[in-house]
């Protein structure tokens, strides 16, 4: 009769649950939109580069531009590495030089330019000579962006028409009412995962050396059948031996 052994706790169970909290962990830390166009993630933002058929020219106005970020703004750049980031990743979308629109405007209030969502302009890039007096109505001007050289040129967003458009969000505006985890709280549940497979796995150990005649690793035994060979056999030498 075989008796009855108590299973020992999966630690792949386990093994799954730590992974599946860690992914619920990292995937609550924001995201991209999921509308179908391809958006790349840095540094807490979300980036479009509007990509155009290869056999046509590309070339956007200023309201094409904001038109085709369906909702979003067109890019803000607020630091050097920002900058970088664009024109390091603008040759995986277009080909030749590129000048790209970006969110920027002529406040009146200020009589300054100024970015969309009403960001001070803290960083800025420009080519010189951009402050030299020029025609274009302080109310028109716009701004472009050059990935030759990662200069930025002030414009007319009227008259001119550029053949590069980024489209820019926070990851954080796409989960309102959600904070970002911290690594100290992803942390604490991964080392909450451990310590209950920990436990878990004392318990068992503990219950298996208390049950009496337990073993924890049962041994291997072999019984033989009644049509064994040690059977056949004492059958043969009962049989010669019979008169």
């Amino acid at each position: 009769m075989e008796s009855f052994r108590r299973p020992r706790p999966s630690l792949s169970a386990f093994s799954v649950l730590l992974v599946l909290l860690v992914n619920v962990q990292l995937s609550s830390a924001g995201e991209c939109p999921a509308d179908g166009r391809t958006w790349v993630p840095y540094g807490g933002s979300c980036y479009h580069f509007v990509h155009g058929e290869e056999d046509r020219l590309k070339s956007y106005s200023y309201p094409r531009a904001r038109a085709l970020c369906q909702g979003f703004e067109l890019v803000t750049i607020q630091s050097q590495e920002e900058n970088e980031f664009i024109l390091k990743y603008s040759p995986e979308v277009w080909k030749g030089n590129t000048n790209v629109w970006l969110g920027m405007y002529y406040d009146t209030s200020s009589e300054r330019m100024r970015w969309f969502g009403g960001q001070n302009s803290s960083y800025a890039n420009w080519e010189r000579g951009s402050d030299d007096p020029s025609d274009l109505v302080p109310m028109e001007t716009c701004v472009a962006l050059h990935t030759s050289t990662g200069q930025w040129e002030k414009i007319s967003c009227v008259d001119e028409v550029e053949n590069g458009v980024i489209c820019e969000t926070s990851q954080k505006e796409l989960t309102p009412g959600r904070q970002k985890p911290s690594v100290a709280l992803t942390v604490l549940v991964v080392l909450s995962v451990v310590v209950v497979m920990a436990i878990s796995t004392v318990i068992w150990f503990l219950q298996q050396r208390r049950r009496p005649g337990a073993v924890l690793f049962t041994p291997f035994e072999y019984h033989p059948t009644e049509g064994g060979p040690h059977h056949d056999r004492s059958g043969l030498v009962e049989a010669e031996e019979a008169p």
